[in-house]
């Protein structure tokens, strides 16, 4: 197992650093650049530790307990088979238990999207966003799982991790737990209460869910760190063979060393702006145009979270988490946009301004959303125009924040 050093050094690094900078000719004065790389280190060790890594402990926490409320739905439905499997409504005591998991998968999924203005380091490189957040899922391929015997039969954490991506993740839970009769008469999502129809529906439920736990660990162990985490998610990543190969933390926090990808702190507030930009882009222009404005049938199912009728709050988190990368967590600490205000006020200004304009236009926007889809309904185009405005509005600001 690979040991890193502990992300709480961090702080402590871009602090010597901002110390020990060389002077110029045997001046105490910095030159331009140093100055910017030492304002820009402790930015981005305020992101990794007050921002980044916060967020996925939560998720993974939630994940977690998210797989325990899945195993205990399968294990109530084999005890109230009767009940459960039957043509009725799910016993009381099962019933209790999805509720359960819907409610804990709404608090997993919001952890989720706060986190999508930094989809690149783990998540991309082990492919975590699509592993854990494909949509929609595949009904086709699953009803096929479901009918293979043998499949099901060995179907667990670790088999459902090479399932694909149509078969895993947030919207395979989803799928499972939540009401899918539902209509466009419901406003909101309902846990499922209709009794399942076999065994193996569960056996697949707690194996994804369990999946998506590994997955959601592995994202706080390559930025914390392994030796970061408790013992039973420690163990969990060591029986899937999951463990981390880097520290993406510190990798972000020790720029222009040895063990990171960032030649300069100046690249790595550009990978900041630049992951803000990709999914303010991602919520404009898949999230929400492709099925508010398309025509095919293959636009119209392209919706986030369908049965949790989740959508308007998972597209509002994904600019909240573009606000927390942007300006930081902690009021007042040093952040990529109090650098950029400091040597372009009109871009920040401009920044900050389109984000809470993109968050405004969703909030004005009709939910659930799934129920408005094909509709080019004009307060979603609006909620577009704004998100393209804060992906303009980013895009400068990586320019701007490099000259």
């Amino acid at each position: 197992m690979t040991k890193f050093f502990k992300l709480s050094v961090c702080a402590a690094l871009a602090a010597a650093s901002a110390l020990g900078t060389a002077c110029t000719d045997g001046e105490n004065d910095f030159t331009w650049e140093e100055e910017r790389e030492n304002a820009l280190s402790l930015a981005a060790s305020n992101f990794v530790d007050k921002t980044v890594i916060p967020t996925y402990r939560d998720l993974a926490d939630a994940a977690v307990e998210l797989a325990d409320i899945c195993a205990e739905v399968e294990a109530s439905v084999r005890e109230n088979a009767a009940t459960d499997l039957g043509s009725g409504e799910l016993c009381p005591a099962t019933q209790a238990l999805v509720d359960a998991a819907c409610r804990k998968w709404y608090e997993a999924r919001k952890h989720w999207e706060l986190s999508e203005a930094f989809l690149y380091g783990a998540a991309a490189d082990y492919n975590i966003d699509p592993h854990i957040d494909s949509w929609p899922l595949n009904a086709t391929d699953l009803q096929a799982l479901l009918d293979d015997s043998y499949r099901m039969s060995i179907m667990d954490a670790e088999y459902a991790a090479g399932l694909g991506y149509g078969l895993q993740g947030f919207h395979a839970v989803e799928y499972m737990i939540f009401d899918r009769t539902a209509g466009t008469s419901s406003t909101e999502g309902k846990p499922r209460t209709a009794a399942y129809k076999r065994i193996e529906e569960l056996v697949y439920l707690a194996a994804v869910a369990g999946d998506m736990a590994n997955q959601c660990v592995l994202l706080e162990a390559s930025w914390a760190g392994m030796e970061s985490l408790d013992d039973r998610k420690s163990g969990m990543l060591e029986d899937a063979e999951l463990e981390p190969s880097r520290n993406y933390g510190y990798g972000m926090c020790n720029a222009g060393r040895g063990g990171s990808d960032y030649t300069n702190f100046l690249a790595v507030a550009q990978q900041i702006l630049q992951g803000c930009s990709d999914i303010s882009d991602e919520v404009a222009n898949t999230k929400i145009a492709r099925p508010n404005t398309g025509t095919s049938g293959e636009d119209l199912s392209y919706i986030e979270s369908p049965y949790a009728k989740n959508s308007k709050t998972d597209f509002y988190d994904n600019i909240v988490s573009v606000r927390n990368a942007y300006l930081g967590t902690v009021p007042g600490a040093a952040s990529v946009s109090s650098y950029l205000r400091s040597v372009d006020a009109e871009a920040d200004t401009a920044v900050r301004n389109a984000i809470e304009a993109a968050l405004a236009a969703i909030e004005a926007a009709p939910a659930p959303f799934v129920n408005y889809a094909g509709s080019n309904n004009p307060l979603w185009c609006k909620a577009t125009e704004e998100c393209n405005a804060l992906t303009d509005a980013l895009d400068n600001a990586v320019a701007a924040i490099g000259r």
